[in-house]
């Protein structure tokens, strides 16, 4: 039962995350057009990096995109968790993206301190001014569809950098029109450059994690080796792991023994159910046997006997 919830919540969140970025993939692709014509026209590296991070969100997302659809497929024997793990794939390339972006934006910002050209301001005014309104609108749209899925996080991450990037090409613009000071361009672009790399920061150490299958931060996993052995007639666990196929989808492995004349069956679903009710955990592999010696209740350390 808990597994049909999970997939039913599952389809939920994935249908609401497609629409989503269906609609700021629309809203980013147009304004990249906008973004890279303005920067050329007026000169402004500070325009021409936003269309760069803009450039990004939209490969980011259609990605995201292309995620979400394969996240959705069912399982197969070849593939048990069906494509679930796709989602973690884009959201880490989504944030290596960014990076990369970023020491583009570094490297051209260099090259002006030399030889800074001359802006139009007042147009480099008018684009900003557009482009903050459109990460406003895409913001809020993907704040909307909820943040249950990384993939969408990551996406989110995008959109925020290019808000606080148009934001920063805005105030560069009026400081051109009041005092013609052009090497506010390039200084502005290298704080782009740093906030791309804040916002990419997080998405790569999240994806990173679960793609090398670590204990999920949420969880501790000697909590979790403390509450199973609490539950009643069980003796021990052994060969503990917990990890995290995708967004919001836990799973547990264990060996535990159990008292000899208790039932496995029956314990078995009393763990699962403090598994659930203490830890979210909803997919659960568990060996239960009875325990053969006559040593006392001892717990096993999940870090000591962990599986190579």
């Amino acid at each position: 039962m808990s597994s049909h919830a999970h997939g039913h919540h599952a389809h939920d969140h994935r249908s609401g995350s497609r629409r989503a970025l269906l609609w700021v993939l629309g809203l980013t692709l147009v304004f990249t057009v906008v973004e890279v014509a303005g920067g050329i026209w007026t000169d402004s590296l500070a325009l021409l990096a936003d269309a760069g991070h803009m450039l990004s969100d939209n490969v980011a997302i259609a990605l995201a995109l292309v995620a979400v659809t394969l996240a959705g497929r069912p399982s197969t024997p070849d593939r048990s968790f069906g494509m679930q793990r796709a989602e973690i794939l884009a959201a880490f390339v989504n944030g290596l993206t960014l990076v990369l972006v970023s020491g583009w934006i570094v490297w051209e910002a260099v090259q002006r301190f030399g030889d800074t050209p001359e802006i139009l301001g007042g147009w480099m005014l008018v684009v900003a001014l557009v482009g903050l309104l459109v990460n406003a609108v895409a913001a809020a749209i993907l704040i909307r569809s909820g943040r249950e899925s990384l993939n969408v996080e990551a996406a989110l991450r995008h959109v925020f950098a290019d808000l606080l990037g148009s934001a920063a090409v805005l105030v560069a613009a009026i400081v051109i029109v009041t005092t013609g000071w052009t090497l506010v361009d390039p200084l502005v672009s290298i704080g782009i450059a740093v906030l791309i790399v804040a916002s990419a920061w997080p998405v790569l150490r999240d994806s990173t994690s679960i793609l090398m299958e670590a204990t999920p931060s949420e969880i501790d996993a000697n909590a979790v080796a403390e509450a199973i052995v609490a539950v009643p007639g069980v003796t021990s666990v052994h060969d503990l792991h917990v990890w995290r196929i995708t967004s919001g989808f836990d799973a547990l492995a264990a060996h535990v023994l159990v008292g000899r004349g208790e039932d496995c069956h029956g314990l078995r679903r009393e763990i699962e159910d403090v598994l659930h009710d203490r830890f979210e955990i909803t997919h659960t592999t568990l060996q239960v046997d009875h325990d053969t010696s006559d040593a006392l209740i001892e717990l096993t350390r999940p870090a000591a006997r962990r599986s190579t």
